[in-house]
């Protein structure tokens, strides 16, 4: 049996926005009734953290659920941890119409960290971004350039960015790129 390796082998590229990979990251994307009060309860119980609304995420140390979609959760755990949240997911809906996939090895996680950040998101994603509009908590499914992407504020100077395994190197390249010709300036900080 090998290794599981990060996409980009949590690869840095520091500057005064630094983009770094992860590395491995447990991701379960759960499909289901979200109003359910069995789907909360398991989610609650695996992640420590509510369902979150429309268009936002809860993430505390390295667990947490990201909305996807009317019917869809991206539930965070450490990786070492994915397998068994998915267990427990699967035992509590036995019998039941459901979706749970783990998809930690389809995915990368990417952080974007420093002062100029969301000027570094903005110019890769057709999102409105200001600061009025975007807050720590918002969560997102865009593209970054060409690639399908999903991302959240952690903080007002950090995002994380969920893309496909397969795309890591290019999105890891476009962020750092981003980073690199620094701010436009049309974000300021109050």
């Amino acid at each position: 049996m090998s290794n599981a390796i990060s996409a980009v082998q949590a690869r840095v590229a520091p500057g005064e926005v630094t983009i770094r990979e992860d590395g491995l990251r447990g991701m379960i994307i759960l499909r289901g009734d979200l109003a359910s009060k069995k789907l909360r309860n398991i989610c609650k119980s695996v992640t420590g953290v509510a369902v979150p609304a429309q268009g936002q995420v809860d993430v505390t140390g390295g667990k947490g659920l990201c909305w996807m979609s009317p019917d869809e959760l991206l539930v965070l755990v450490p990786y070492a941890e994915a397998a068994q949240a998915l267990d427990a997911i699967d035992k509590a809906f036995s019998g039941e119409h459901y979706l749970a996939e783990n998809v930690s090895d389809a995915r990368a996680l990417i952080h974007v960290e420093g002062a100029f950040a969301r000027e570094v998101m903005a110019k890769l994603a057709p999102v409105d971004l200001h600061p009025d509009s975007f807050k720590p908590g918002d969560f997102r499914r865009t593209r970054l350039a060409q690639a399908a992407a999903a991302f959240w504020m952690r903080d007002e100077d950090t995002f994380e960015v969920i893309c496909f395994r397969s795309v890591a190197e290019y999105v890891f390249g476009l962020l750092a790129q981003s980073a690199k010709e620094g701010p436009v300036g049309y974000f300021t900080k109050a």
